[in-house]
């Protein structure tokens, strides 16, 4: 598949082994495999569920933080068909499905990451403070805002509004390029007085070249920088 989160139940060994070298390594936070984990998004000839995926992703992240006391966070990822379907009530349907899990398992911090449309996003942290627990919400976008255009100042404003205790960014850009939208996210929440923990996960290698949508994307920084 293109996320592979089928790997946890297929081989948990090798991915008990990676939380424990992230243990290891210092980090506070153990979270579960389940990026990107929807029914519609297996691939074709996965013998697993989505709920066996997260359960056994869940069973890991347990597992990890009992023996090195860490904080265990369970990822929420947008559900690949917000354009498609163009409904509050299906995508929260299926975003409650794959929270479920995380709450039947008592995972103690909700991470609704990798969302690249804004409004998506709201409707998942809407989702997630169901729970009960803190949520987190990154989204993956760079200096151009998100996919509709909204720029990434009124993202982090409409995150922190909607009730997210954490607001940043995640993936697809280098520390560099996320550190300035961090930056612009700061300044816009600080203009609204809302002070949210502010949160960043960027990539682990450069990609200055990062369009609207980083390193997928061809299209390169400059023209990126010329359509804001």
């Amino acid at each position: 598949g293109a996320w592979t989160p089928e790997a946890a139940p297929e081989h948990p060994g090798a991915v008990e082994q990676l939380a424990i070298e992230f243990s290891r390594a210092g980090a506070d936070v153990t979270q579960t495999f389940s990026f990107w984990c929807h029914e519609d998004s297996l691939p074709k000839g996965c013998k697993f569920t989505c709920d066996e995926i997260n359960q056994t992703s869940c069973d890991i992240a347990k597992k990890i933080a009992k023996k090195y006391g860490t904080i265990t966070a369970g990822g929420l990822s947008q559900t690949g068909n917000f354009a498609r379907w163009k409904s509050k009530e299906k995508v929260q349907t299926d975003l409650r499905r794959a929270v479920a899990i995380l709450v039947k398992n008592d995972i103690d911090l909700i991470i609704c990451e990798y969302f690249r449309n804004v409004q998506e996003m709201e409707w998942a942290i809407e989702v997630a403070l169901e729970t009960g627990k803190p949520v987190a919400a990154t989204m993956c976008i760079g200096p151009c805002g998100d996919e509709a255009g909204t720029p990434v100042g009124e993202c982090a404003i409409r995150m922190a509004k909607a009730g997210a205790q954490l607001v940043g960014v995640n993936c697809l850009f280098d520390p560099n390029i996320l550190l300035d939208v961090m930056s612009d996210m700061k300044q816009s929440l600080e203009l609204f007085n809302l002070h949210p923990y502010l949160m960043v996960q960027p990539l682990g290698f450069r990609c200055p070249d990062g369009g609207s949508y980083g390193w997928v994307e061809k299209i390169g920084r400059a023209s990126c920088r010329e359509r804001v």
